[in-house]
């Protein structure tokens, strides 16, 4: 059972914060296939603090999302607490989560995100700066170091715990690497024995299995599934079954994938506009297409797309294409 603070999970699957994709669309969405836990993207501090029109409608939580985890990033500590103290008592998060592993420049260049990989001290100041401000349950998103020379992944924990930091959610990539490469499960593990509270695992979880795997080879609380649920909220579902029952679920049909695809659309469409939601939803759409025969066309059709109505005409030709052929196979 995963339990962060006085928050218990029905299940160990964690949807990642994703910046530009963790909306409360998408993750109603991942939610109801599922997960345990979903967290929402980064939402900067000091667009908190300056309350920052685009910046507080990403404080939005629909209540069927819950529990739900709000992550914020900042380089200093006054901005820090304070945005955390907003979100605290004018949001109803259930965990504030504070934002260590980005690796994106522009992030690192201000002093927040990854760049606190360096200094467990600062970490240890941070941390314990946050939680003693607030009331809700304060967690921490790592990766195990910057570089292969400065992987401190076990003392940057152990600063976390100190601190009253309730669960770390720990990717096992440096910031050197982004997203290539191979995740270091190796060291999840060590970080894993090395402390108390919760550690979520994160990185190269691509299918049930490999949760499994994660869970059982590096003895991790949770696994945090990013990448792998675009466009596939089957993943989840997949995963929280396969983990009790041990069953693999099958794939899903073109029809029930886009069907999904139109539900996020239209969410998305209650949450912004449907000029700013279609446009949005480009990418998304791209995603759900993964596999499906004919996809390049639709893709093509797809980013020609401004209105719901064009998208949903696109989408239903898929469904009919794959139907069709599916018809003409049975006949043949």
């Amino acid at each position: 059972m995963l339990k962060i603070g006085d928050i218990i999970m029905k299940n160990p699957v964690v949807l990642a914060p994703m910046a530009g994709v963790c909306n409360s669309a998408f993750r109603l969405t991942v939610k109801e296939f599922g997960a345990g836990l979903v967290c929402a993207e980064m939402v900067s501090d000091k667009g908190i603090l300056f309350k920052n029109e685009k910046t507080m409608n990403m404080l939005y939580i629909d209540e069927r999302e819950k529990p739900l985890s709000l992550q914020i990033f900042g380089g200093e500590k006054d901005t820090l607490v304070e945005a955390a103290r907003f979100v605290d008592k004018n949001t109803n998060a259930d965990i504030i989560d504070i934002n260590m592993g980005c690796p994106v420049p522009k992030i690192t260049k201000c002093d927040a995100g990854a760049k606190w990989l360096l200094d467990p001290d600062k970490i240890y100041e941070m941390v314990s700066a946050v939680v003693d401000a607030v009331e809700k349950p304060v967690t921490v998103k790592i990766r195990i170091g910057w570089d292969d020379q400065h992987i401190f992944a076990v003392k940057n924990a152990r600063a976390v715990e100190r601190a009253g930091g309730k669960a770390i959610a720990l990717h096992g990539r440096t910031r050197v690497q982004m997203y290539e490469g191979k995740a270091n499960w190796d060291i999840i593990r060590e970080v894993k024995q090395s402390v108390n509270i919760p550690i979520i695992g994160n990185g190269d979880v691509e299918t049930p299995q490999d949760a499994k795997r994660m869970l059982e080879e590096t003895g991790v609380d949770g696994v945090m599934i990013g990448r792998a649920a675009l466009g596939n909220p089957w993943m989840i579902y997949r995963t929280v079954k396969y983990l009790e029952t041990g069953e693999l679920m099958g794939e899903p049909s073109v029809r029930e994938k886009m069907d999904v695809c139109i539900l996020h659309l239209d969410r998305l469409i209650a949450l912004k506009n449907e000029n700013v939601a279609v446009r949005e939803m480009r990418k998304h759409a791209a995603w759900y297409l993964k596999g499906i025969k004919g996809n390049a066309r639709a893709r093509t059709a797809i980013n020609e797309c401004n209105t719901r109505e064009d998208l949903v005409v696109v989408l239903n030709g898929l469904v009919a294409e794959a139907e069709e052929m599916e018809s003409q196979a049975t006949v043949g």
